[in-house]
């Protein structure tokens, strides 16, 4: 999150100026939807969704909620349209927002935030949940900041927190994870019954994602850096697909991929996924940051695996040319390839079914 307030600050004014012809999406996609093998797909909504509140929907998350029986999206809701505050200002202070789907994951309605009872601070600032349902309740791994600040020198934890209706969170532990500069926790089940966490160590002098194993979701132990060769990024997130566990990085230029057969050992792919598509006509030599088709540079994303298919959310400028400014989330199916490497292609129309797999 550090580095992103830099390159958001310098590239949200070059975005302004760009025309929709420049910035929109290169695609011939037109169907609403589409049915492959008896499933129907929905086209997904482009943006998928910006918070309704201060346009800075982040970190975006999806988990389904057996309650309501809707998906709900959870997302660090960013104070993008707080132009009081100074640009790292209006990265603390932040709610969870929620955001509930009834079609699958195509579109996206507000519903609120999330009543947390973690408030140690008179300011508290939530970032980046890590959130799914095990065994009737769900769990919240939540980054938090004791404050508002205009700087990156205050301490940064990773709380746990549970729920039963995925609103109302109840604070179970401050996780003792070796450092009190932690962030973006991401969480996998492995074969084995342990529960892993990877996660950002601020403080780490080289490999700064670090992972801990639990048995219960409630005692964690550290088992310090993941070797993913000297790297400098955040928002980890581990799914496993097409018999291979796949690690995701933001390196801030994109989403680098890492696979394993073991979620231990880790060999990186040459590809990164959302890096940018650059816009030769817009750009010149002179600019400190190159103009992109819209969305196809985005950062910290959440992988759902459905089936043979994962979507990967993520968020990303909102396109120019309209009155809304700031942050948005998007949707983009991945493919596997035949190497066992991963891409994506986010000018291509997503069509979406997270409920393939409950049907």
């Amino acid at each position: 999150m550090r580095k992103l307030i830099f390159f958001y600050c310098v590239g949200i004014l070059l975005l302004l100026a760009c025309s929709c012809r420049g910035e929109g999406r290169q695609t011939d996609d037109s169907d609403d939807s589409i049915v492959r093998d008896g499933i129907a797909y929905k086209r997904a909504d482009f943006p998928l969704y910006i918070d309704p509140v201060y346009n800075g929907s982040s970190d975006p998350m999806v988990c389904f909620n057996s309650q309501t029986n809707k998906w709900y999206m959870y997302y660090t809701s960013r104070r993008v349209s707080r132009t009081d505050l100074k640009g790292i200002e209006r990265i603390h202070g932040s709610p969870i927002g929620i955001a509930e789907s009834s079609d699958g994951g195509a579109t996206w309605t507000y519903i609120g935030d999330c009543n947390i009872d973690y408030k140690p601070d008179p300011e508290p600032t939530y970032w980046a949940p890590e959130i799914f349902e095990y065994d009737g309740l769900y769990h919240m791994y939540l980054s938090y900041v004791p404050g508002v600040f205009d700087n990156w020198n205050h301490p940064r934890d990773i709380v746990h927190l549970t729920s039963k209706d995925g609103i109302n969170w109840t604070t179970q532990s401050v996780l003792d994870l070796g450092s009190k500069h932690v962030i973006d926790a991401g969480v996998f089940r492995l074969p084995n019954g342990i529960w892993r966490m990877w996660y950002k160590n601020e403080k780490a002098q080289s490999d700064i994602i670090w992972y801990a194993d639990s048995e219960d979701l409630y005692h964690w132990t550290d088992k310090g850096a993941v070797d993913l060769g000297g790297i400098n990024g955040e928002g980890a997130n581990v799914i496993f697909w097409h018999g291979k566990y796949y690690l995701f990085v933001d390196e801030w230029k994109g989403l680098s991929v890492y696979l394993s057969d073991d979620a231990t050992n880790w060999t990186k792919q040459e590809e990164f996924l959302i890096a940018g598509i650059p816009i030769p006509e817009e750009n010149t030599s002179g600019q400190q940051r190159p103009k992109y088709v819209a969305a196809s540079r985005g950062n910290h994303a959440d992988i759902e695996v459905v089936g043979d298919h994962a979507y990967m959310f993520y968020f990303s400028e909102i396109p120019p040319g309209g009155e809304t400014k700031g942050l948005a989330v998007y949707v983009q199916e991945l493919v596997h390839n035949a190497d066992g490497t991963i891409s994506c292609d986010p000018t291509a129309a997503c069509y979406i079914n997270l409920n393939a797999g409950r049907q």
